[in-house]
């Protein structure tokens, strides 16, 4: 049975960085930018900008509940943004980039409401949390320029989220990266170098290689889910191999310039953990991407285990 489609819209300042958190996640059908909120049928682009509108800058996301859950959406929403400020975000200042949930229905006004007074008892900004929570209005596209801006220009796309200071804020603010010390009393000699300090496990003389069991594999760190066995294959390197993540936006890409080689590193979003490279000789019939992880960065929980062990959402995987 296929689930319902339902739709969560989102203003969070430039619509330019509100697409890639949201991009290519599971049950994510489509993400569209555009405007809403104000009283001006079809609004360009230097309207909008102009304040005279009413409308903001937003996102609106197709989406099944059931794979992806709105408190999910919502909780990346929060990522994303700086919640204190009501005059725009970052260097993007005026009405039109004012941030703002707004809701389809009454379950999602009480799963926005409740996550919006977790964020404010919860201490994390000194100031108070004024986006506002509204119900959705008229959405209009926008121009097609601004769709997928981060596909069609990641160069100046990289620059601008960088240079606006959204990528240094969210660095700040919503990464909480686990005391070193306190990793050293958890994690083994072998955990510990290949997350902390960018180390390689043996290929051929690790934990997982050949493992074929169902089941997941979460980072050893913060638990996070980073890997299917549905999308685990045998690359003959010795280390475990996948075609995709199971959410991209649990991992981080970054270029990797050491030993005399121009790599992509992966590692965990929020845990910030080292756990190998992607290179682009995998499967061509799976997307031709072979991410080579240390085992010594993860965990595997069998399928049988997922449940008992607060993973049951992802057991749709197996299905």
């Amino acid at each position: 049975m296929v689930s319902q489609i339902e739709y969560a819209t989102f203003a969070g300042g430039c619509f330019w960085c509100m697409v890639e958190p949201f991009d290519q996640r599971p049950g994510v059908a489509s993400i569209t930018s555009g405007y809403t909120g104000g009283n001006v049928e079809n609004p360009t682009y230097e309207q909008v900008c102009s304040d005279t509108t009413g409308h903001v800058e937003a996102v609106q996301i197709e989406f099944d509940p059931e794979v992806m859950p709105y408190e999910r959406l919502v909780e990346t929403f929060w990522q994303q943004i700086d919640p204190t400020d009501s005059g725009g975000q970052f260097h993007d200042r005026g009405s039109s980039y004012q941030t703002a949930i707004f809701y389809h229905n009454e379950v999602q006004k009480e799963i926005a409401e409740a996550s919006k007074q977790r964020l404010e008892k919860s201490g994390k900004f000194s100031k108070p949390i004024v986006t506002p929570i509204l119900p959705a209005k008229p959405f209009y596209i926008a121009e097609e320029n601004h769709q997928d801006y981060y596909k069609k220009q990641p160069f100046h796309y990289k620059l601008y989220k960088k240079g606006s200071g959204r990528e240094d804020f969210i660095s700040k603010n919503w990464k909480t990266y686990p005391d070193k010390a306190k990793l050293k009393e958890k994690l083994n000699p072998i955990q510990y170098a290949v997350t902390q300090e960018n180390g390689t496990e043996r290929p051929f003389d690790n934990e997982y290689w050949n493992e074929e069991s169902d089941g997941i594999y979460v980072d050893i760190v913060s638990g996070d889910v980073l890997f299917s066995s549905e999308d685990k294959f045998d690359a003959g390197c010795g280390w475990p191999s996948f075609t995709k993540p199971i959410d991209p936006y649990q991992v981080t890409e970054k270029t990797d310039t050491t030993h005399g080689m121009i790599r992509t590193e992966v590692r965990s979003s929020n845990a910030n953990s080292h756990l190998g490279h992607v290179f682009d000789d995998g499967p061509k019939d799976k997307g031709g991407l072979r991410y080579c992880m240390n085992s010594a960065a993860m965990r595997f929980i069998p399928k049988d285990k997922m449940e008992k062990e607060g993973y049951g959402e992802y057991l749709k995987l197996f299905e």
